[in-house]
């Protein structure tokens, strides 16, 4: 198979447009949502404000927050413009996001009101220059205020070249390290992921649910990516509760789960799974961890579904 030679932002636009008024991303707690037209004008629209303030080619924008709806949109933001996104883990200390934000040399950082605390001791000495908070919190940009200016367009990258994400991992010894992947990259792991004959694959009609932290290359790549690439619907939620979790795989009608071993224990083994309608959830995709047989067919059994599992080296 031939990797096409486009940008990330491209491959999945292009593929975006034909779904218009359908819901790209739904909030689960607040119920709002973004269709795939409206992801489309606010890309263009925070690119279009990152310019503004200088933000081009080579330049690092850092996430530092649970999932919300608009993470895919500052990722794809930052792309449009030739730059890159250093996603941190929401559970870091001031002085862990001060190293990561040094490290991937970040110009601005995308937060929310919970955690201006740390991100402000953080930003401290860096080359941090301001602050976004999603939730618009006292003090701060507030993210609305960036979809006011006029959309741009994706700027010419190198695809095989570019960074577009810096994810860090913990690696095996020693501080953090970024991993520094292309457009490239990530086109290809879209292709690899379609491409999994023996697995049943995503399609438009597919609901899935966002529990798994974008700031990790699963949630990132698997899930948020990969549900746009397909036309999916993505229910977002930033912080897992089971009973709130088996609400809106309920209310919302979730085919698709992608999930972890100790989720995957709870559908088995919790009694308020008994409470919930989940018979639309047909497929689960557990990783990230090993998983015993013994559990995966308890919980396949209880709800009828299909499990797949997948680990990457």
């Amino acid at each position: 198979m031939r990797i096409p030679d486009v940008s990330l932002t491209d491959i999945i636009l292009a593929l975006a447009k034909q779904f218009g008024d359908k819901p790209a991303f739904i909030d689960g707690p607040t119920g709002r949502s973004i269709s795939f037209s409206e992801l489309g004008d606010q890309i263009g629209r925070v690119a279009g404000a990152l310019r503004e303030r200088g933000f081009g080619k080579g330049d690092v924008a850092a996430i530092y927050s649970p999932n919300v709806m608009e993470y895919a949109i500052v990722v794809h933001a930052a792309a449009t413009l030739g730059g890159a996104v250093t996603t941190a883990n929401p559970l870091y200390t001031a002085e862990e996001l001060k190293f990561q934000l040094t490290d991937a040399s970040a110009s601005v950082l995308f937060t929310i009101g919970m955690f201006l605390d740390k991100a402000n001791e953080a930003v401290e000495g860096t080359g941090v220059k301001e602050i976004i908070t999603f939730d618009g919190a006292e003090g701060t940009t507030p993210y609305a205020t960036l979809l006011n200016s006029d959309p741009v367009a994706q700027e010419p990258v190198d695809p095989g070249e570019d960074i577009v994400v810096l994810p860090y991992s913990s690696g095996t010894t020693g501080l953090p390290k970024g991993v520094m992947l292309t457009h490239t990259n990530l086109v290809a792991n879209l292709l690899q992921t379609a491409a999994a004959t023996d697995c049943r694959q995503m399609t438009e009609e597919d609901t899935l649910i966002a529990v798994l932290p974008f700031f990790h290359i699963y949630g990132m790549v698997v899930i948020m990516n990969f549900g746009l690439y397909q036309g999916c619907t993505t229910v977002v939620v930033p912080r897992f509760d089971m009973e709130e979790f088996l609400g809106l795989v309920s209310d919302h009608g979730v085919t698709v789960a992608h999930l972890v071993p100790p989720i995957v224990l709870g559908l088995a083994k919790h009694p308020a799974v008994d409470n919930y309608d989940l018979s639309k959830l047909d497929l689960i995709f557990c990783g990230a961890a090993p998983l015993g047989e013994g559990v995966a067919s308890e919980a396949c059994q209880r709800l009828g579904c299909e499990l797949q599992q997948g680990y990457g080296l």
